[in-house]
């Protein structure tokens, strides 16, 4: 019953004061607490799902790679092909496409451009990593080579852990100016032709009916015995022998024929048994690919390739677009499978 002014009387207490339906608060508010303790465990497990059975993280990725409190980086690189990569003797000082990408891949591992060291290698020891080291005054292993180096499926098959390919160009060939168009390396049959020991390029020739197939170290050997008439042609990359064309030492002086081959040399960067190494290399070109306001690659370009064009016509110095690069497996969050 209600009192004079009309508001309900207060229910009865029960047994030790407590009002009757005091479990219509406690019940939903059990209930709650069974549900958020119910999500943070679903989301605890799930984070434990993620990291057990998921692709690595970044940091799980650079600690298994050996990049974690590393404090130099060293890259294996050629030192006499102008553009592509070349030793200044004087300063010490390397430059060209391939250092430019070197410093691309070490910034994205960690590594100040005063923390990476370029060390020279020669082609046939690329594939075991081996550059020489002038502080040491020995050979060293290398953690990368970025060297003008070729994917094949031979050199896959013989173990090589190429990354994805970071520049597409194709197998050219330089003569004196002057001498007669070579629209195939068949012209050269009846030539002396000098191409660089180990190196893709040196496979065609024979298939071409060449006969005198001269061999040399380095790439400047053979351009240097074309000028001086021991050969009468050298061949390998365009973007290689662009370089030549363009150094103020040969330009006016020597001529690039495009030969027609259908196949292409694709670039890849060895980086030996280090598998997380590898992801993290191919992490770095596809950042470079994929995120439109990274112009790193397109600047090293321009500033080391695009310039020899001019030189190098009518040869197509490489494709001026980097190439595509599959997105590695790497969790950014901790639910990412």
């Amino acid at each position: 019953m209600s009192d004079e002014d009309g508001a309900p009387e207060p229910e009865p207490a029960g047994e030790g004061g407590h009002r009757r339906g005091w479990w219509r608060t406690a019940i939903p508010m059990t209930r709650l607490v069974v549900v958020l303790v119910l999500i943070v465990a679903v989301v605890v497990i799930a984070g434990v799902v993620a990291v057990v059975a998921g692709p690595p993280s970044e940091d799980d990725l650079l600690k298994q790679a050996g990049m974690t409190g590393k404090r130099e980086l060293l890259i294996g690189v050629k030192d006499d092909q102008p553009g592509v990569s070349l030793l200044d003797r004087k300063t010490g000082r390397f430059t060209g496409f391939d250092v430019d990408i070197g410093y691309l891949i070490a910034s994205d591992l960690g590594f100040r451009p005063d923390e990476v060291r370029f060390l020279p290698i020669e082609s046939e020891d690329r594939e075991r990593m081996r550059a020489f080291d002038p502080r040491a005054s020995s050979f060293v292993t290398v953690d990368l080579v970025i060297a003008s180096y070729s994917i094949t499926p031979a050199r896959v098959a013989a173990g090589v852990n190429f990354s994805a390919p970071y520049l597409v160009t194709e197998q050219s060939v330089l003569t004196r100016k002057g001498h007669p168009p070579v629209a195939a390396l068949s012209d050269l049959a009846n030539e002396t032709v000098c191409t660089i020991s180990t190196s893709t390029s040196a496979g065609p020739l024979p298939q071409a009916g060449i006969k005198n197939i001269k061999l040399e170290r380095g790439m400047s050997a053979c351009v240097d015995g074309v000028m001086r008439g021991v050969y009468d042609a050298a061949t390998t990359d365009a973007a290689i022998l662009a370089g030549f064309a363009h150094d103020p030492r040969y330009r006016g002086k020597v001529q690039l024929h495009d030969i027609g081959l259908e196949t292409s040399e694709k670039y890849g960067i060895n980086v030996g048994a280090n598998d997380a190494l590898r992801t993290l290399v191919n992490l770095a070109l596809y950042r470079s690919w994929h995120d439109p306001g990274d112009e790193r690659w397109e600047d090293a370009y321009d500033r080391d390739l695009r310039v020899e064009q001019q030189d190098a016509e009518p040869q197509d110095v490489a494709v001026d677009t980097q190439p595509a690069v599959d997105k590695p497996a790497v969790r950014q969050w901790p639910w990412q499978r």
